[in-house]
């Protein structure tokens, strides 16, 4: 069986899902190829076990919760102006909806296990409409998802 992993990654200054699906569609994120990505100078240890899970993704933390997810198309090698080598995660454009989860502030990126990853709004509830973002965050203070 074939080990997977997910990453996470605070997504600072963003104030909700829509403002960070309106900043990647301003194309400033995007990499020569149009897809949006994310330069980070620490490449990933377990590659391949990002790689190896078809929806191997990051979840963006948002305002303190984890409130969405892209998936990783390809790690990308980046060379800087300043010459050092970086990592372009390469990202699917569809930012993806999940249960908000909070998540404490912390640096560059994290692993995220499987198993601990928030489910999909749309697996959870395919026929309910989302929520509203200000309600969702409010159920995730709780404890609610």
């Amino acid at each position: 069986m074939d080990k997977s992993i997910h990453l996470v990654k605070l997504s600072v200054g963003t104030e909700s899902v829509e403002n960070l699906a309106a900043w990647q569609a301003t194309g400033v994120s995007a990499g020569p190829d149009g897809l949006p990505r994310h330069v980070t100078r620490m490449w990933p240890k377990r590659e391949q076990e990002i790689l190896n899970n078809k929806e191997g993704s990051i979840y963006w933390v948002i305002q303190g919760k984890i409130q969405c997810r892209q998936r990783v198309v390809r790690l990308d090698e980046v060379i800087g102006e300043d010459g050092i080598r970086r990592c372009a995660i390469v990202l699917d454009p569809d930012l993806i909806r999940v249960a908000p989860t909070l998540k404490r502030p912390f640096q560059g990126w994290r692993y995220l296990q499987i198993a601990d990853a928030p489910v999909d709004l749309t697996e959870t509830r395919p026929n309910e409409d989302v929520l509203p973002p200000e309600l969702s965050a409010m159920l995730a203070e709780i404890g609610v998802r």
